[in-house]
């Protein structure tokens, strides 16, 4: 792992370790004016996941807490942040002397930080011991490694599952405390806002590590996924379906794989494909009826609102060999959906949903109330409690 992250060390990676024996002294007078400083980011150019919807949450219910939330100023996102409260300039100089002086970094994202490599390099060889919450991004349900503590050394991790609570307390490696149950703080949201339907189908295909990082970047048409996805959005079945039926299509892969998104066509006019960077994720789940992924975890999203799935993962064998292996989540016995592995197959589920009017059905909602801790709006203050809780001034 090490080894790997090394390979991807690039020049500007180099000028941040110069930024940040910069910021070291400049952060120790920031540390005695801004002690209690909470400094919030996701990826740099983003604010519309869990740690967006924390420092909504803090602005609005705890002003009193000093937080600052990081974004890159030329963000379509930046706007919305800035009329919560202050922001400072994504790898700035400023981020780093923030990032050194804060009382806790709270993101969604594990490279949620001044620069992800440099950081890694400081936090994981213990050279850096701030205090650092990690929020995550979406409940684990495959095993991701880059996760553990030892990749991490984080210091509260928030979970948003039981049995994800279980899977990582055991198999991670978090000192005991470390990892809390606390939810995702974006799922407040789609319990607050309320959630319609626009008759558009989502899908949301995840990323490949071999495709993206790898030797498939070269030969992107050449892959599997590029043929199976392109085949589904270029069937006649399934322009048929959505006409007959009054319904859309987006098409919106992981934000690794945007990158690709020029090779692929399509015929009909019902459906459209859009780019991570311009789509408000968020507010897309809330409006769809339905969901199409392979192995996303947006699909708890879904769940979490008892809207129905669907599962179509024509590559099971490669993905668990070549990215990411299975965990405590058996996709076919614990899913929230039908799980295909066919075209023929995918475009029948699609067809007697949207034939019902996207009903959900009984046994998937039950896995649901028995997969989340909370299905409620308290998760921003849970996240709030466990990090008061972890600064030593909560219950």
């Amino acid at each position: 792992m090490l080894k790997e992250k090394f390979s991807r060390v690039t020049y500007k990676d180099i000028i941040h370790i110069f930024k940040f024996l910069f910021a070291l002294p400049l952060s120790a007078v920031y540390r005695i004016r801004r002690g209690k400083m909470w400094l919030i980011s996701e990826y740099a150019g983003e604010a519309r996941d869990n740690a967006y919807r924390l420092f909504q949450y803090l602005r609005q219910e705890h002003p009193e807490i000093d937080a600052v939330y990081a974004i890159s100023i030329n963000s379509s996102d930046f706007k919305k942040v800035e009329n919560l409260g202050e922001i400072v300039s994504y790898s700035s100089l400023r981020h780093w002397v923030y990032y050194l002086a804060a009382e806790v970094n709270v993101s969604s994202q594990k490279g949620g930080k001044p620069n992800a490599a440099v950081c890694y390099l400081f936090e994981v060889s213990g050279l850096l011991k701030n205090k650092r919450v990690l929020l995550q991004h979406g409940i684990i349900l495959n095993d991701v490694k880059y996760l553990y503590y030892k990749e991490t050394k984080i210091s509260l991790f928030i979970c948003g599952a039981k049995p994800e609570f279980e899977f990582v307390k055991k198999r991670y490696g978090y000192p005991e405390g470390s990892v809390v149950c606390a939810g995702m703080c974006r799922y407040d949201a789609l319990i607050n806002e309320k959630s319609g339907s626009d008759g558009t189908i989502l899908v949301v295909p995840t990323w490949r590590k071999w495709i993206a990082h790898g030797e498939g970047a070269g030969h992107f048409t050449d892959t599997l996924y590029f043929k199976r996805w392109q085949e589904f959005l270029n069937s006649p079945k399934l322009e048929k379906i959505l006409a007959e039926n009054g319904v859309r299509l987006i098409f919106c892969p992981h934000r690794n794989m945007e990158k690709f998104l020029k090779y692929f066509s399509y015929g009909s006019q019902l459906i459209t494909l859009l780019q991570w960077s311009s789509a408000d994720i968020q507010k897309r789940i809330s409006a769809s009826p339905m969901l199409v992924t392979d192995y996303s975890s947006i699909s708890t999203d879904f769940a979490y609102m008892h809207k129905p799935l669907i599962y179509y993962q024509f590559d099971a064998e490669e993905f668990r060999q070549r990215h990411l292996e299975p965990s405590y989540f058996d996709y076919m016995e614990d899913g929230f959906g039908p799980l295909c592995s066919t075209l023929d197959e995918l475009l029948s589920k699609i067809s007697a949903y949207a034939g019902s009017n996207f009903a959900p059905e009984e046994k998937y909602t039950k896995r649901a109330a028995d997969f989340f801790a909370h299905i409620d709006n308290g998760n921003c203050a849970r996240n709030y409690n466990a990090i008061m809780k972890l600064l030593g001034r909560g219950r």
